[in-house]
């Protein structure tokens, strides 16, 4: 038996009624697992882990990391960057005159509208980020629970990197970045869902889209794609009603996916045509 504020309890009556409770949930359906906060921890983790395999790509660990310009928010691009980042691919003319065709999504390699999501140019590229990620990422893992926010980060991600396929398809682009201004977008709807103020994202909006607008070689296309396709799929998760709740998520997920892959693949048979 067990001490119990009054008398004692039977272990077993005590699993018993844990078993057959209902798990509390929040308004989108998470249970007290999302708080943990473990696959925030894990892309960050990850992140941070790809920089130090990209620098450690380079034949300069340091410059990778820091040293370069502005443009790269003062990192550089590694050979393992330009194999993973968003690429087109093509034909290209080099300083000596001789012409290379680099391979990238065109010639079938998709996996760089994942892998860039986990990419970045340097050391501050890679804090800003990540910093951002830890203090919303937090927030929206608590409020959908580990699957379904990381579902929301990968194909806000993938959306941005889409768009840099579409948009600027033969510069190499990457970062998660893409993911995060998906993720301020969800976050948005998400406060106005529980009748929060939700003005206090716009001034970390604005300022994000600054950076975006003004500091050369920032990826325009891919924050952007990364901000409709969070607002557009945190809109719809956040109207689903309570009792068609997963059906409905499961259903804006899929969608979402399916007019990423359709996007996709007319960019790749337009550049081979």
């Amino acid at each position: 038996m067990n001490a119990a504020s009054v008398g004692h309890q039977c272990p077993e009556c005590v699993s018993e009624g844990r078993r057959s409770q209902r798990p509390v949930r929040t308004a989108f359906g998470a249970t007290s697992r999302g708080a943990h906060g473990y696959v925030t921890i894990s892309l960050i983790v990850i992140n941070c882990a790809m920089l130090l395999l990209s620098a450690a790509s380079s034949n300069n660990f340091a410059k990778a990391l820091i040293g370069a310009d502005a443009g790269g928010l003062f990192g550089a691009g590694t050979p393992l960057s330009q194999r993973l980042a968003v690429f087109a691919g093509g034909d290209f003319r080099f300083s000596d005159g001789s012409v290379r065709h680099l391979s990238g999504i065109a010639d079938g390699e998709y996996y760089r509208l994942i892998t860039a999501t986990f990419m970045h140019y340097g050391l501050l590229h890679l804090i800003l980020n990540m910093w951002a990620l830890w203090i919303i990422g937090r927030s929206l893992e608590a409020m959908f629970g580990p699957a379904r926010f990381l579902a929301i980060y990968l194909i806000c991600g993938i959306g941005g990197n889409v768009a840099c396929y579409l948009f600027s398809p033969f510069t190499y682009s990457a970062g998660a970045s893409t993911a995060i201004f998906g993720l301020f977008a969800v976050f948005f709807f998400v406060l106005r869902k529980l009748g929060r103020d939700a003005s206090q994202l716009v001034p970390l909006l604005v300022i994000n889209l600054a950076f975006t607008f003004f500091v050369p070689g920032i990826s325009r296309a891919g924050h952007i794609g990364g901000l409709i396709t969070g607002a557009i799929v945190g809109y719809l998760i956040t109207k689903a009603p309570q009792q068609r709740r997963n059906v409905v998520h499961l259903a804006v997920f899929g969608g979402a996916i399916v007019v990423l892959v359709a996007a996709t693949i007319f960019k790749t048979v337009q550049l081979n045509g």
